[in-house]
């Protein structure tokens, strides 16, 4: 059975919707990069989720990833309050930004680790409308401030690329993985991985 190295209820639910067979372990605070290069900073991440339970998991196939958003070379984390909530969404409105995601599998010793990009265009939004999303509580455990799976969809004008990516987890890029590493998702959907 696979090992996912997440708590987050997002990557929780993809699995769960594709009928892909799971256990969800907390990696406990294993994302401590330095880096301020957005694509290293996601892949150091979502490596070191996966290495913390991969730990006790020496025989299973562990998954982990981590997702940012990006403007102007500035990576935009989760809010740590409702202003700085509002504060996100208004530099975001009426401009598109990055969402980067890594993804890692660890098996057996063996890691592989890859980023998915996908490009998201924001409406402009008034401050009525910024102050109703953040109401809706929302914005307040996502990167960005935004769920693009939720309310969020509204303020979204476009999503070119992975909308899974923009989720919290490049559900095509993770199939390509689950293959390399000789797990067919399509076929083996609801059985033991």
């Amino acid at each position: 059975m696979l090992v996912l190295a997440s708590t987050s209820p997002r990557r929780i639910e993809l699995l769960r919707d594709f009928g892909i067979p799971f256990e969800a372990v907390d990696p406990g605070d294993a994302e401590n990069s330095v880096s301020h290069d957005p694509i290293t900073l996601v892949r150091e991440h979502a490596i070191a989720k996966a290495e913390s339970v991969a730990k006790k998991h020496t025989d299973r196939l562990v998954l982990a990833a981590d997702t940012i958003v990006v403007l102007d070379g500035k990576i935009i984390e989760k809010p740590g309050s409702r202003e700085e909530a509002k504060a996100m969404l208004r530099t975001l409105c009426g401009r598109t930004h990055t969402v980067i995601s890594a993804v890692a599998l660890i098996e057996k010793g063996h890691t592989d680790v890859r980023t998915e990009e996908t490009r998201v265009s924001m409406k402009k939004l008034g401050e009525s409308e910024i102050e109703a999303y953040v109401a809706t509580g929302e914005p307040m455990d996502k990167a960005g401030a935004y769920a693009a799976q939720g309310v969020g969809a509204f303020i979204i004008e476009r999503v070119d690329g992975c909308f899974y990516n923009v989720v919290g987890l490049p559900m095509s890029l993770l199939y390509d993985m689950l293959k390399d590493a000789g797990v067919d998702a399509l076929v083996t959907r609801r059985q033991s991985i």
